[in-house]
């Protein structure tokens, strides 16, 4: 697990060394182990590594004696680097240490650009091709978007830089910085920024499942895979099953056994490896299996952290993150933050996520790897990726529960918001609900998405959960869980978003994968009665009981969201914003809340860019 960065270009000069240096500080939280840079005419690669695998070796940039026109640098975990490392060597390929990506440079001289259809594991890859007359950048991220990487192109002199973070990037000095004018919309009606877009004009993302090939002075061409090696599709939106209506002790046996497998390989490092037990069923699961993996290898008892807020406050979960970690019998760990630092943890987040997302878990999450980290682990695993895949979220079951001819399509994409559409148009200004209404609403384009996959003759849960996981999992929740666990240098690993358990879960019919069926039939012998009995609850910040009088958070709301901020942004009328808030104070509301969160994390993100154009280091 690394922070990686680079430039291609089509000029004969070498990049600035200080720059480089200044967009290596900007993310060297994610890599304090080791740090490198190779730089030559019109180019550069560097990384700042987390040392996880083979921490002795695994220098990068990888390089390999015999291919000197190849190098490669790496953020994430290949899974299967063991294997092809003896398939490479059966090819003549040599390689000087057990590194996962030690692989790569002889793994793109064999295949490639395609080089990436052959890895199992998250990752963000560079290749870095100098051989004559072949020269180019090459970008590739894991199926799921696991581990991002930015890149901007500049249409002036053609070249291209790219880093793990965007506050990274933002300090190579050709990269000019522009909120786009949809990004307040775009925060109120989903939260974060989805697709290849981010909040800023020029910098992209990398999609799941895509590879991206640069030549010097060119933009940048970006592809979607195809087949991975077995037949299971890249970024596939389409089931092959019979969506029938049956379920039996067979499918759920194999949802066991198959996360069992993934668990197990995931919990093997040779640095400290610790669980997130949110008290709830996906968390639940994986701290299950890889305390049973721990106690079957003889291994020392699972860690597990959980995050609790000192004082008394609504929706605690610790007592069910208590009862998983009794049941798994593992070394618990219950962290307590103080409600006094919110705050200060939101200006973190919002540095280190580059980008407004309305999600209060954010300084939760940042929070708990702090934890982690000051407990000495370096690798923890998580159970995201359980809900899109098996069909948890209530939006789901109203969707699916919604009559033939309803627009559960517009109903979906209005429970994805942080200001439902009709609130949203009473806070705008005139001229800004005009510019949305002229451009478009990333609301509209979901919907638009979810209609045209039912209307070409997929069920709502296969639109749904192809919608799910290909947008809103990596950008709302992958992104946010890669930032804010390497800002404390901790590699979180996704059993659920594993190909194995993704394949197994599209293949269920549709009763296993509504509502989480199979995952709880999977965990009725590992996890307490009461846990399954539980309603659902997301993991995150009591943020009505935060936002009422006299509350930590409130004070900093309400500077974010006053008068002055607001009519100079021009977006929304302040009159009708302090209304809001106003009404929230008298009666505490969820809704109301969030509205009003997501409106001040927007404020925020606004002064804090304005401040990623120096080049200094980003601390956590």
């Amino acid at each position: 697990m690394c922070r990686i960065l680079g430039t291609i270009a089509a000029g004969a000069d070498r990049p600035d060394p200080a720059e480089l240096a200044a967009v290596s500080a900007r993310q060297r939280h994610g890599g304090p182990d080791e740090h490198h840079v190779l730089t030559g005419p019109g180019w550069s690669l560097g990384c700042d590594r987390l040392a996880v695998t083979d921490p002795c070796g695994g220098r990068q940039p990888y390089r390999l004696p015999h291919l000197p026109g190849i190098l490669a640098v790496l953020n994430g975990e290949i899974y299967n680097h063991a294997e092809l490392r003896r398939a490479l060597a059966a090819r003549g390929h040599r390689f000087p240490d057990r590194c996962d990506g030690t692989v790569l440079p002889a793994l793109y001289a064999e295949y490639g650009p395609a080089f990436a259809e052959h890895l199992d594991g998250m990752f963000a890859v560079a290749i870095l091709d100098l051989r004559p007359g072949s020269a180019q950048l090459v970008l590739a991220v894991d199926d799921m978007g696991m581990k991002p990487v930015y890149f901007h192109h500049d249409p002036y002199d053609g070249s291209t830089r790219f880093a793990s973070e965007i506050p990274a990037l933002l300090a190579f000095e050709g990269v000019r910085i522009s909120p786009r004018d949809d990004a307040l919309d775009t925060v109120l009606a989903t939260r974060t920024s989805f697709s290849t877009h981010t909040a800023l004009e020029g910098v992209s993302v990398l999609p799941p499942g895509a590879t991206a090939l640069v030549r010097p002075g060119s933009a940048p061409v970006v592809r979607r895979r195809g087949l991975r090696p077995g037949g299971t599709p890249a970024g596939n939106t389409h089931d092959t099953h019979d969506t029938h209506d049956t379920h039996d002790t067979h499918d759920t046996q194999n949802t066991q056994d198959i996360l069992r497998h993934e668990v197990r390989r995931l919990a093997h490092a040779e640095v400290p490896v610790c669980a997130i037990t949110s008290g709830g069923l996906d968390s639940g699961l994986v701290t299950a299996l890889a305390a049973e993996h721990a106690r079957e290898t003889d291994a020392p008892p699972l860690h597990t952290f959980h995050l609790t807020y000192r004082g008394k406050w609504p929706d605690s979960e610790a007592a069910f993150a208590r009862s998983v970690a009794r049941r798994a019998r593992t070394v618990h760990h219950e962290v307590s933050v103080d409600p006094d630092e919110l705050p200060s943890l939101l200006t973190r987040t919002v540095r280190h996520l580059g980008q407004p997302n309305a999600d209060p878990i954010t300084l939760s999450t940042y929070a708990l790897f702090r934890a982690v980290r000051q407990n000495g682990f370096t690798v923890a695993l998580a159970g995201d990726g359980a809900d899109e895949l098996f069909g948890g979220y209530d939006r789901m079951r109203a969707a699916l529960a919604a009559p033939a001819g309803a627009d559960w399509a517009g109903a979906y994409a209005d429970s994805l918001s942080a200001a439902p559409r009709l609130l949203r148009d009473h806070l705008y200004t005139a001229n800004y609900r005009a510019h949305i209404a002229d451009q478009g609403s990333a609301a509209d384009r979901i919907e638009q998405e979810l209609r045209s996959a039912e209307a070409v003759g997929a069920d709502r849960l296969t639109a749904m959960t192809a919608f799910e996981t290909r947008w809103r999992l990596p950008a709302y929740h992958l992104r946010r869980v890669d930032h804010l666990s390497m800002a404390w240098a901790v590699e979180a690993r996704m059993p659920f978003c594993q190909p194995s358990v993704v394949a197994h879960a599209r293949a269920l019919p549709t009763a296993a994968r509504t509502g989480k069926r199979a995952l709880y039939e999977a965990g009725t012998e590992l996890l307490p009665a009461g846990v399954l009995r539980r309603p659902k609850q997301p993991f995150t910040l009591p943020l009505a009981a935060m936002l009422a009088p006299g509350s930590p958070l409130l004070d900093t709301v309400r500077d974010l969201l006053s008068p002055a901020r607001l009519v100079l942004g021009g977006k929304v009328r302040a009159d009708r914003v302090h209304k809001l808030l106003a009404r929230h104070l008298e009666r505490p509301s969820h809704h109301d809340a969030l509205a009003l969160w997501a409106l001040a994390v927007h404020e925020l993100w606004t002064e804090v860019v304005q401040g990623m154009r120096i080049p200094v280091g980003c601390a956590a």
